[in-house]
């Protein structure tokens, strides 16, 4: 009974730091900053790296994103410790390297929650793209490896960032359950319900993910979405 109270309110605790970590929009507030405007109210309307870019600016899309990486790292690296100081403190036992896992995705969907659902902004934010991107990276390297190449090659082709966006959302699980099934469950004795757990946070995260790029799809599918281009130098 102990035990499991001390995961269960770790876990919980992780994910509600995940949440309020991921809410801190920084595509909101670096615009104000720099334009006094709201970049809700700005181009495409989503407060978001992309729409910073083309209404604000490089050095603010830059900004952004740095930001929006580094919250979830906040979040999973505080999940860890959550985990770690709970069991140690009242169990007097480490968790094990499964828990820490289950953890760390908790933590990076919860703030990728916030991300796109923030608190402090009534619940309207970004569509999680980078916030996305961060958890991946920081739960499993080799899935953010290939998705990375995936991203780099589809924007490479085609330039359209909503593009290779919503493609590596739909691969996100595939790559996800890939990689922990064969590798993880079959080579490295992790449990099958923890793969099942990781493909299913990848499938809630992805799906959220094209959830909210619902208007782009529908964009893509009409031939209306707008590739990124350099601006073209004077003559």
């Amino acid at each position: 009974m102990k035990y499991e109270l001390v995961l269960w309110v770790s876990l919980l605790a992780g994910i509600v730091a995940g949440y309020l970590l991921g809410g801190i929009n920084w595509a909101i507030i670096l615009t104000r900053v720099f334009q006094r405007k709201d970049i809700r109210e700005e181009g495409s309307g989503n407060a978001g790296m992309t729409n910073v870019l083309r209404s604000v600016g490089k050095l603010p899309a830059l900004l952004t994103f740095v930001g929006d990486f580094l919250k979830n790292v906040a979040a999973v690296l505080l999940s860890q410790a959550i985990l770690n100081w709970a069991f140690l403190a009242f169990l007097e036992i480490a968790p094990s390297g499964e828990l820490l896992g289950v953890a760390r995705y908790l933590a990076g969907a919860a703030c990728v929650v916030g991300h796109i659902f923030p608190i402090y902004y009534g619940f309207r934010g970004g569509k999680g793209i980078v916030a996305a991107a961060a958890m991946i990276a920081l739960t499993d390297w080799r899935v953010f490896l290939v998705v990375l190449v995936t991203f780099g090659a589809l924007f490479l082709w085609k330039k359209i960032i909503s593009l290779a966006s919503v493609t590596c959302a739909a691969l996100f699980p595939v790559y996800s359950f890939l990689f922990a099934f064969f590798l993880d469950y079959l080579r490295h004795g992790h449990s099958l319900s923890y793969v099942v757990f990781v493909t299913g946070a990848a499938a809630f995260i992805g799906g959220l993910v094209l959830f909210m790029h619902r208007a782009n799809i529908g964009r893509l599918l009409r031939g209306e979405e707008k590739p990124i281009i350099g601006k073209k130098k004077p003559q």
